[in-house]
């Protein structure tokens, strides 16, 4: 029976942010209003882009792609941080833990192919203009989501099985906010090096293969752009590709500044790289749609026209 349980284990204990438990409650307040930001800002985007016409683009397709990712990752995991904080509700089932984990890691691979998909959106409609409409149908980016989807569910389906097969006797205490595939696995007194090589190998990989396609998107965007005799044609290129650069740099500075810090930081505080990692789950959800807003002129447009109807009914 107890080497049952160690392969079934009922719950796990989420800490919180260690050392840091007396301002729990003040740490709760700023990630309660980004999360809040985050539902508001990407529920609004979703609902221009879904009834604006004129938004049905393959841009814009994407981003109601990227914001309802962006609505998974941050629901994922800021709840359960507000009620660790707030409420000491620290503990997860043992299939809780495991639906986190794989949200997680599926928004974390889904919204990095995503910003590549936009690349080559970008791509197409700065290198080949007039070709735009008929590669980039409706038909094809609708099979581009759906790969998207399926690359990232094959990806990480198998994390949920690696850690399904490992028992765990010895603690369940994970000191962390939130349920991670290498955190977890980390608990088991078993060999756990399958997981360690695929949990850092086989997403690491995607997620680099991504940013070295984004990377030769962007040179060959920018050799197209600079070719033009126009430098008001030039500006206007460029401001097209403002946002998602803006959107690139928030995703992938911080997600592997964290990876970096964990495996060369070993004298930062564990406390400090906790609340890192949960500022980078909460953050970028929160702003992707502020700058879409600011910086697309179709949305902002549209959101301006939206505030001013709500204002005059």
């Amino acid at each position: 029976m107890n080497n049952l349980s160690c392969y079934n284990p009922t719950s796990f204990i989420l800490v919180g942010i260690p050392g840091l438990e007396k301002f729990h409650i003040w740490i709760g307040i700023p990630f309660c209003v980004i999360y809040a930001v985050a539902i508001v800002g990407n529920y609004i985007l979703l609902y221009l882009i879904a009834v604006e016409q004129s938004l049905h683009e393959p841009m814009f397709i994407l981003l109601s792609m990227l914001a309802s990712t962006d609505l998974i990752l941050s629901t994922t995991t800021v709840p359960k941080l507000l009620g660790n904080l707030w409420f000491g509700s620290q503990e997860i089932t043992f299939s809780g833990c495991l639906t986190q984990m794989f949200f997680l890691h599926l928004s974390f691979v889904v919204d990095s192919a995503i910003l590549l998909a936009m690349a080559f959106d970008r791509y197409v409609a700065i290198c080949l203009p007039l070709r735009y409409n008929t590669i980039l149908t409706r038909q094809v980016i609708v099979k581009i989501m759906v790969s998207i989807i399926v690359r990232s569910f094959l990806v990480i389906l198998p994390d949920v099985f690696l850690l399904k097969r490992l028992p765990f006797c010895k603690t369940r205490v994970i000191p962390h906010t939130y349920c991670e595939h290498i955190g977890v696995a980390r608990l088991s007194s078993a060999d756990i090096s399958i997981n360690i090589w695929y949990g850092f190998s086989v997403p690491l990989m995607t997620v680099i293969s991504d940013v070295i396609l984004i990377a030769v998107s962007y040179i060959f965007i920018l050799r197209a752009v600079f070719l033009l005799s126009s430098q008001g044609a030039r500006q206007k290129a460029l401001s097209t590709c403002r946002s998602h650069v803006c959107v690139i740099l928030m995703f992938y500075t911080p997600a592997f500044f964290s990876i970096l810090a964990h495996r060369f930081g070993h004298s930062v505080p564990r406390n400090v790289l906790i609340l890192f990692a949960n500022l980078y789950v909460a953050i970028p959800p929160a702003l992707n749609p502020v700058v879409y807003g600011v910086k697309t002129k179709n949305i902002k447009d549209k959101f301006l026209l939206l505030f001013s109807l709500g204002k005059t009914q």
